[in-house]
């Protein structure tokens, strides 16, 4: 069935503060990964001061912000969402590597009770529970440089947390590129775009077999 004159249902999926914090989200990594790369680079745009300014403040409201977040999945049970599985994983991954470019349905479609599919579980745990606190515990710890010593890290060079910190944040900026294509790959280029700004999202109708 053509993506463009399937049928569509459809279902409001994301929350307010799911949206809100989504975007939020995005904006920090592109902000905190300007005014960082600067600082650590050595271009001008904000000026090596403020990015300094700047990059601190935003790590800690991203910090503030990434426990509320925490928090709202423990207590409303969204993180039912990110349970990861092996179920039809391979089949998710042969579709985009293959199956999309034939225009083929996608083999997990976006339900209530299952807004991710394998392959999204995987990555965006992944992206959560490793990769954000890995980021944040080096920014962390490069902010408080003058302290190792009584936090026991004295024999840590500051060039090594520093690249590690520059590691994560290329990491996090890879995933914001391909995330943004991924946007792009629903029944059309901005659907999936638009159900993050509403909350509604189009899922095409499966037809059933006679």
């Amino acid at each position: 069935m053509d993506k463009e004159t399937c049928a569509l249902d459809r279902l409001y999926l994301y929350t307010r503060f799911e949206r809100f914090w989504h975007w939020a989200q995005a904006g920090f990594v592109v902000l905190l990964g300007l005014t960082g790369y600067e600082v650590h680079l050595g271009y001008d745009l904000f000026g090596f001061q403020r990015a300094v300014e700047w990059h601190n403040t935003l790590g800690i409201a991203w910090l503030v912000l990434y426990a509320f977040i925490v928090f709202w999945h423990l207590t409303t049970g969204q993180w039912k969402h990110y349970i990861p599985t092996t179920r039809m994983l391979f089949t998710v991954m042969r579709y985009y590597m293959i199956g999309i470019f034939r225009g083929e349905p996608h083999p997990v479609p976006k339900s209530e009770r299952s807004k991710h599919n394998p392959l999204q579980r995987l990555t965006y745990l992944g992206i959560s529970v490793l990769l954000i606190p890995f980021q944040m515990l080096t920014g962390i710890l490069y902010y408080s440089y003058n302290s190792w010593g009584v936090m026991g890290f004295g024999k840590l060079g500051l060039s090594v947390m520093a690249f590690l910190h520059m590691a994560g944040g290329f990491a996090l900026l890879i995933f914001l590129i391909v995330h943004i294509y991924m946007t792009t790959t629903g029944h059309s280029l901005t659907a999936h775009f638009r159900a993050m700004c509403s909350g509604w999202e189009e899922v095409p109708v499966r037809e059933e077999a006679d």
